[in-house]
């Protein structure tokens, strides 16, 4: 039996696991990475405390795993999109890292949505501009830190810098960079146009050499091996975009499934041969399966929000739950299943760590009254993130046919009563796939292709997939959600105009 890696850089963590050929998780290690907010809408990370987290997270989970590291046959990863990560001449960092959840570089995006940029660059990429792609933080970079573009002589992807450090060759994938703006779609090259629309032909020279998610990009450097644990000279595949990595480990093989991730961020895809091209979803990129193309509807808008909620307004009930060696999250999902959805009327806009109706929205609760509870607000975050989704997926749903079933990862495929939440508002069956690190089995799988253990992902998800459950929708609750989701979106709608107030000064 042979054994393979996965290392996850999401949000707020790094995460290795370890799995056999079947898919079994072996052992799983996670550890905070620190985020650095010096003013806000910043969210920075110190790119050599990052490498040591990671190195950490990889010897945990090795160590906790029992196995013989000689059995390891490979090793790659999956990572937040979008964000940047740069690295100067001499192989050290020549910035902080900056993750996908910074909003700095807002106001390049709407100069670029009112100048037209947004039309031209749309033509090349079929996306939309986000604050945190690469290409507005580079422009960000570019007018207000003097030297480092001139001193950066590569431009990273958070896996693709995990992968720089482990190996010392530098390469850039396509699934991340052909979401952030920097590949034409037509192409699948990097494009000097493309990048003159931004400003930016001076970083062509600094953008990496392409590969595909299983293809093999350097092997584990001893220095790198004494430091993780890994065994020296193992192959390393590229690794792709976490929204790749959580799809194929869901089954996403095939143009008739559709995939929900509910983490920190709403993600909401599916595949097809050619990109969407009529404006109706904001991102195109290339997948990690080599001919299609991943069509995405996401914000940080999901499950994020619920621990933002626990962490500051649960203390107690965390602590008390705790002391009864039981679960706060068991107390969550009771507190929800309390109250009926028609027996609680207050709207929670899941915006905490970011928007999918405007860059500068931010989170809320609408129509508390001295009546309400926690409980009553608990409910409105669970309900807000569903309705977040749903806005994507209904965007989605123009462009193909309504799947027989949705498959749903992340934190709140782990809740029952969030789960046949998702499947009454949108009155389709979920899935619920099996749970653990997706992220890392989605790069594991990529690893095992490297390696020769898999033919390709659809054999890998043969494999190693589950589906351990199917939630039906109840009919009975589709109109009170229906009428719900609709004063979400007219509280959307009322509250455009005022989000300005809130800008980062």
């Amino acid at each position: 039996m042979k054994y393979l890696v996965g290392i996850d850089n999401g949000g707020t963590f790094s995460k290795t696991a370890l799995f056999d050929e079947k898919g079994k998780q072996l052992a799983s290690a996670t550890v905070p990475t620190q985020t650095l907010t010096p003013k806000p809408g910043y969210a920075q990370r110190d790119m050599n405390e990052l490498w040591k987290v990671n190195a950490k997270s990889i010897k945990r989970a090795i160590e906790e795993s029992g196995v013989d590291p000689e059995k390891i046959a490979g090793v790659s990863f999956s990572g937040h999109g979008k964000g940047l990560y740069l690295v100067g001449a001499d192989r050290k960092p020549s910035y902080y890292g900056i993750a996908s959840t910074d909003t700095r570089a807002w106001e390049y995006v709407e100069k670029w949505n009112k100048d037209g940029t947004k039309e031209r660059v749309y033509e090349k990429t079929f996306q939309d501009i986000l604050s945190y792609q690469p290409v507005s933080l580079l422009s960000w970079i570019r007018d207000h830190e003097e030297g480092v573009l001139e001193r950066t002589k590569y431009i990273f992807s958070v896996k693709d810098y995990i992968r720089f450090m482990l190996t010392g060759e530098a390469r850039a994938e396509y699934t991340d960079f052909s979401g952030g703006n920097l590949i034409n779609l037509k192409t699948r090259k990097y494009d000097r146009e493309l990048l003159a629309l931004f400003g930016l032909e001076e970083v062509y020279e600094k953008l990496p050499g392409l590969c595909h998610s299983a293809d093999i990009c350097g092997y584990v450097t001893k220095e790198a091996a004494e430091q993780t644990g890994l065994p020296a000279g193992i192959p390393v595949a590229a690794g792709m975009f976490d929204v790749n990595a959580c799809g194929i480990a869901s089954g996403l093989c095939s143009e008739k499934e559709l995939c929900m991730i509910a983490g920190t961020w709403s993600i909401n895809e599916f595949i097809r041969r050619e990109p969407v091209t009529n404006g109706t979803v904001s991102l195109n990129s290339m997948f990690c399966i080599p001919g299609y193309f991943l069509v995405e509807e996401s914000s940080p808008t999901s499950a994020g929000n619920m621990e933002w909620f626990i962490q500051n307004l649960m203390n107690y009930e965390k602590r008390e739950a705790e002391e009864k060696q039981g679960s706060v999250y068991d107390v969550t999902n009771d507190w929800v299943a309390s109250i009926e959805p028609w027996d609680c009327n207050v709207i929670f806009l899941p915006f905490l760590n970011g928007s999918n109706v405007n860059p500068l929205a931010r989170g809320s609760f609408v129509g508390l009254t001295a009546y309400h509870t926690k409980k009553h607000m608990l409910r409105a975050v669970y309900e807000g993130i569903v309705f977040s989704h749903a806005l994507h997926v209904k965007k989605l749903l123009k462009n193909r046919e309504c799947p027989k079933t949705i498959r749903l990862s992340g934190g709140a495929a782990k809740s029952d009563v969030w789960v046949q939440m998702f499947a009454d508002v949108l009155q389709i069956p979920i899935d619920v796939i099996e749970d653990k690190e997706l992220g890392a089995q989605g790069a594991a799988m990529a690893a095992g292709i490297a390696a020769g253990i898999y033919r390709d992902y659809q054999d890998a998800a043969d494999r190693t997939v589950t589906i351990t459950k199917t939630v039906q929708p109840r009919t009975e609750y589709r109109k009170i959600y229906q009428e719900k989701y609709e004063a979400y979106c007219k509280v959307l709608e009322g509250l455009d105009q005022v989000w300005e107030y809130f800008a980062v000064k």
